[in-house]
């Protein structure tokens, strides 16, 4: 299969929203765009599990299991995000509502075509452009609603991530050093694995160093977050979904295929490197979840706690770790997606994103209430859900491997971020609701009830089942980097 057709749909839909279609058209367009892309991704797994190898679309696009997985998480959250999207950006008869609609649309899909060419292609600066496009198109995104404090939340994240990038392309380019020096090759993932002599440790070192602090201003690493809980909480819920969801396991990619490069140079310790940020953000990400009052921001903080968890597996290496690593990976994306569904959902009832302002609402909304009750218990980790096979897969993989001080803590924060999330997500749904609000619960659009639907379902599926074919790509991936 030609893997271009990844890029090219969500170019062909965007240019079709500059267009002027009717919205519906539009909005069709894009749920179509990406259902065939979705079909595309289970195609392009379907080939990768029969090869058990990568596939290969010219010299430049590669597909293994790791970006196998990618794909499939970008094109169902794409899917329902768009689904979301059709009732959440409310329709407008003014020329400038409609336009806006168009331009959120155009941006969205530019979005999804950013992140598939991330762990498709094969050359470490056309990735690097391909991050950046990320920062673009999202940015525009994160401002959508036009407020102060939505457009500071946009300026805040393009500067720290831009500044990130810069600091990664530096790091690129020492990686780019020390490939040369090591003797001809082409600068591609599988080129660095395969140079015929090791590379320089001492540029290695500082090449990794550099890519994990710029690429983990990405991801939201600790102490480079700051930005995250910001544009998280003002940006629309179905582009925190694909902000949250996908575009920082994408970026979260590139520092995993950096794994058999360094493991082949022991010197640079990468994985206590790996470990120490990710107990870090971890920690106090969790700490963060006690204090915090917005119900956006809080599932934003679990971001960060869960790209720690993350982080922390990848540091431990080896087979079971490294399943604990992919198993976690997807479940995050899944049920971070699902969770700022249902706060979208949440806003929509109540009109509101501060916790102290929303109580009662398995009485007053009993949709949004079930959706945010059953997120929160899923993101929290708690079982059958699907984080917690991950979870649990990472600290038995920490202890069988003598890691007891450090998974004991990271089993701490897991607890304690557990507590953050459910004391405050408790209160909003089975609170006493405010007996003079007056206001009655708000009819929900379709669209948001069937995206809730469709995302749910693999959060509790993957709890309980992992089909074989997931089961298989897992596999591949855990081996293309832990070999």
């Amino acid at each position: 299969m030609d893997l271009k057709l990844f890029l090219l749909i969500p170019v062909v839909v965007a240019i079709l929203s500059l267009i002027p279609f009717p919205l519906a058209f539009i909005r069709s367009a894009t749920l179509t765009g990406g259902l065939i892309c979705l079909g595309l991704a289970a195609e392009i797994s379907r080939e990768v599990i029969s090869s058990s190898g990568p596939v290969y679309s010219g010299s430049w696009l590669f597909c293994d299991g790791l970006g196998a997985i990618i794909i499939l998480l970008v094109a169902f959250v794409g899917v329902t995000a768009s689904i979301f999207s059709w009732g959440y950006i409310k329709d407008s008869t003014s020329p400038k509502g409609v336009l806006q609609v168009r331009r959120y649309y155009t941006l969205f899909n530019l979005f999804l075509f950013s992140m598939y060419a991330i762990p498709l292609l094969r050359h470490l600066g056309l990735i690097w452009v391909a991050v950046e496009m990320t920062t673009l198109m999202s940015a525009f995104l994160v401002g959508f609603g036009d407020t102060p404090k939505a457009l500071e939340a946009a300026w805040k994240y393009v500067i720290l991530t831009c500044m990130g990038a810069a600091v990664a392309l530096f790091g690129i380019l020492l990686l780019y050093w020390a490939r040369r020096l090591s003797g001809p090759g082409p600068f591609t993932w599988q080129g660095l694995i395969s140079s015929p002599t090791p590379m320089s440790p001492a540029i290695v070192r500082v090449a990794f160093i550099l890519i994990l602090v710029g690429l983990g201003t990405k991801v939201g690493l600790v102490p480079l977050h700051t930005w995250l809980p910001d544009a998280h909480s003002q940006a629309p819920s179905p582009v925190c979904a694909l902000l949250s969801g996908v575009e920082t396991t994408t970026v979260l990619y590139i520092i995993l295929r950096l794994i058999p490069i360094l493991s082949r140079l022991p010197s640079v310790h990468s994985d206590t490197w790996f470990m120490g940020a990710g107990l870090l953000s971890a920690g106090v990400a969790a700490f963060l979840l006690l204090q915090v009052r917005d119900y956006k921001r809080l599932f934003a903080f679990s971001t960060i706690e869960h790209m720690g968890i993350i982080l922390f597996a990848a540091g431990l290496y080896g087979t079971e770790a490294g399943f604990g690593t992919m198993y976690q990976v997807i479940s995050h994306a899944m049920t971070k997606s699902f969770c700022f569904l249902a706060a979208g959902t949440v806003l929509t009832a109540v009109g509101t994103r501060k916790i102290d302002s929303v109580r009662g609402l398995a009485r007053a909304a009993p949709v949004a209430g079930a959706a945010l009750i059953f997120g929160a218990l899923a993101i929290a980790g708690a079982p059958p859900f699907a984080v917690f096979i991950g979870e649990f897969s990472i600290i038995r993989a920490g202890l069988s491997t003598g890691h007891f001080i450090a998974t004991g803590l990271l089993a701490a924060f897991i607890v304690l971020a557990f507590c953050g999330i459910m004391t405050r997500v408790n209160r909003m749904v089975f609170g006493k609701p405010d007996e003079n609000d007056g206001k009655g619960p708000k009819t929900l659009p379709v669209s948001n009830l069937a995206a809730l639907i469709i995302a749910g379902i693999p959060v509790i599926l993957l709890g309980l089942y992992v089909p074989e074919p997931i089961q298989k790509l897992i596999g591949l991936a855990a081996s293309a980097i832990w070999r």
